[in-house]
């Protein structure tokens, strides 16, 4: 028997955690996620890390992007929709990336034994249970108040983001 392999694969919902992170009134830094979840565990590989985020046009956010890119993170972007909603009366934003990130998961599947899904959107959870039994270990990170009750149970482990908080937050001139 050789050494249990540890290959990981990273998957950020960048719309769902810009709301989770306004929730909490802090912000993580790409880096450091990367960092903290290839020391969380010995013997660790880093084989993908995609972000997945909705742009008004196709210049927005290219800081970030090319920001992103450089850390090693795949980045897919979509551009925002906008839809009506009857019961505000206003005029609001989405760009739904599940299938992107659904497909990218299972395209890659022989490549990686761990995923992390920063995410609490309940769309995931049937991907997950299938991920599941293809004996991949996942670990969901959201935030409470932000995560589906079915993610929660379909997933092997989850981290709420304040609980890694010291060692994921954006610091200031870093």
């Amino acid at each position: 028997m050789g050494i249990p392999m540890n290959r990981l694969s990273i998957f950020v919902d960048g719309n769902n955690m810009f709301y989770a992170q306004q929730k909490n009134g802090w912000f993580f830094d790409p880096r450091r996620v990367l960092d903290y979840f290839r020391h969380e565990q010995a013997e660790t590989t880093l084989i993908n890390a995609f972000w997945y985020t909705g742009l008004k046009d196709p210049q927005d956010q290219r800081g970030f992007r090319d920001a992103l890119i450089s850390l090693g993170y795949t980045v897919r972007t979509k551009i925002l929709k906008e839809y009506y909603d009857d019961n505000s009366g206003r005029y609001s934003q989405k760009a739904n990336l599940d299938i992107e990130i659904v497909v990218d998961m299972f395209n890659t599947v022989d490549q990686y034994d761990r995923v992390v899904l920063f995410s609490g959107d309940g769309d995931f959870e049937r991907a997950i249970e299938l991920l599941r039994s293809k004996n991949t270990h996942i670990t969901v990170v959201s935030t409470e108040g932000m995560i589906a009750r079915e993610l929660r149970n379909a997933t092997d482990r989850y981290i709420d983001l304040n609980d890694i908080r010291p060692v994921i937050e954006k610091v200031d001139g870093q």
